[in-house]
């Protein structure tokens, strides 16, 4: 007999979901035609056989017949989009997302998700995450979530409930590298203009500083940084050209292979933001990001790291306007003294301005702070770049220095300045890699906090680093896991 059977899509979605009219034709179709064309003797010679299969086609005809002009005309030109494919893995039922989604679309904790390759979320549409919902890159086709101009994505996890964004390796053969991450496209201002993201990622910027790409609560990104050129990889999570309407509050990035978190111009806010074990720089920015954060805390790994931040205007212009000129309030940046690779606490250059106040920077096998270049120094002597009430210890090759480039500026004289101090902060466990307490002590009280702008974003408190001598926010819902 003819196998129709083998021609229907047997995934749960069709069999559970109502027919229409068109898919409800083509199976009766097929069973007629199968029936009356069935060679077997005895159903051949079987008079009622034919007359149901003839039946079958009959009623066929009449279910293409009975249905309105509008809605033949609308079922021709409606193309079939096959359902998702649904894995099992070690239990779980696993939705492979993969392509183009560009009609809104809701993950819930009732299943994981595997991107297949780079998945966009385009036109206008809005991806909805649940809490506790786990997405993982697969590795094999280099998967990674692009938010594209226009669109958002809601990912509002909770303390208890993360939202979690893994590679799909097996618990114990994770590694930095081993999917994409996830890239974030806004209208917000660059100084490059409307540009594209490395990697084929995009297209981002514009002229709406306001602009919203949605909302990151309680996200942890792990294991990503895939190289999509020599010695080129994608960051843990790149905001580009992301505006202000944005909300990324309590967000990890875990051992990325590339920078934790960078961003392309734009004005996105962030607080209570973590990178760990990031291969290169933890927080890095260009291209004109003037945006704000509070509570940021670094914990480098000496296997590998570069910067704490790497604070760029653009390599291409130092005067590209807007200039970068983030305000950020309350960091601790920690490096690994013991490690081979770790390199400064803050390096300021190419131009770029900024607020830095209420940080501590310790343990970097560098400085702790270099301002580079002259363009960087011009933003340091007329007091649009300024580093105030902030404890930098015990860094490598000195709290403030400038090792490469010999051009007369003094970082130490310039920190002096601004009230800031070498003193011992008394971190809890800052080099811990398996259970890190970034809680400052008694010593951090030797500077008194600088308070912050009024503006609604910023909290006004009574502690200098990132974390709350009373309230640990890093712990319970991120992870520490090395592989």
């Amino acid at each position: 007999m003819y196998n129709w059977i083998a021609n229907i899509d047997a995934s749960p979605f069709w069999l559970g979901r109502e027919k229409t009219q068109k898919e409800l034709s083509w199976l009766m179709l097929n069973i007629g035609l199968s029936l009356a064309s069935t060679r077997t003797k005895g159903l051949y010679q079987n008079w009622l056989f034919q007359v149901v299969a003839i039946f079958a086609v009959g009623l066929t005809l009449a279910f293409v017949g009975c249905g309105s002009d509008a809605e033949d005309t609308e079922n021709t030109e409606e193309a079939f989009v096959p359902e998702e494919t649904i894995l099992e893995v070690d239990g779980r039922q696993v939705v492979v997302l993969e392509g183009r989604l560009n009609a809104d679309k809701m993950l819930t904790s009732a299943y994981d998700y595997l991107l297949r390759g780079a998945v966009f979320v385009e036109g206008g549409a809005t991806l909805t995450i649940e809490a506790g919902v786990q997405i993982f890159g697969e590795q094999a086709t280099n998967g990674t979530l692009i938010i594209a101009q226009g669109s958002k994505i809601m990912a509002q996890g909770t303390a208890d409930a993360p939202i979690v964004m893994s590679s799909d390796a097996a618990i114990g053969s994770r590694a930095r590298g081993q999917w994409g991450g996830l890239i974030i496209n806004g209208n917000a201002p660059t100084n490059q203009g409307v540009t594209f993201g490395e990697g084929d990622t995009g297209a981002f910027g514009g002229n709406n500083p306001a602009d919203s790409s949605g909302i990151l609560r309680y996200v942890r990104v792990e294991y990503a940084g895939i190289e999509f050129s020599p010695d080129n990889e994608l960051n843990g999570i790149a905001f580009q050209g992301v505006g202000s309407g944005t909300i990324v509050e309590n967000v990890q990035v875990h051992m990325n292979q590339d920078d934790g978190v960078e961003m392309f111009g734009g004005t996105v806010n962030l607080k209570y933001v973590i990178v760990t074990g990031a291969r290169d720089d933890s927080f890095d920015w260009t291209d004109g990001w003037t945006g704000k954060a509070q509570f940021l805390v670094v914990q480098q790994y000496g296997d590998d790291a570069d910067n704490g931040f790497e604070v760029d205007n653009s390599s291409k212009d130092n005067e590209a306007t807007p200039r970068s000129a983030a305000t950020i309030y309350n960091a601790t940046l920690v490096g690994d003294p013991s490690g081979s690779e770790s390199d400064n606490g803050m390096l300021i250059r190419e131009g770029a301005a900024g607020i830095f106040a209420n940080f501590i920077v310790t343990g970097f096998n560098k400085v702790g702070l270099d301002i580079n270049n002259a363009a960087t120094h011009a933003q340091a002597d007329s007091g649009k770049l300024v580093v105030k009430n902030s404890i930098f210890f015990e860094n490598g090759k000195g709290n403030f220095g400038d090792e490469k480039d010999n051009d007369g500026f003094d970082e130490a004289a310039f920190a002096a300045a601004n009230g800031n101090e070498e003193t011992d902060p008394n971190l809890a466990a800052p080099f811990n890699k398996r259970a890190p307490n970034f809680t400052p002590g008694a010593g951090a009280s030797a500077v008194s906090p600088a308070a912050p702008p009024a503006d609604g974003f910023f909290e006004n408190v009574n502690f200098i680093g990132g974390v709350s001598p009373s309230n640990n926010w890093t712990t319970g819902w991120t992870t520490s896991a090395q592989n």
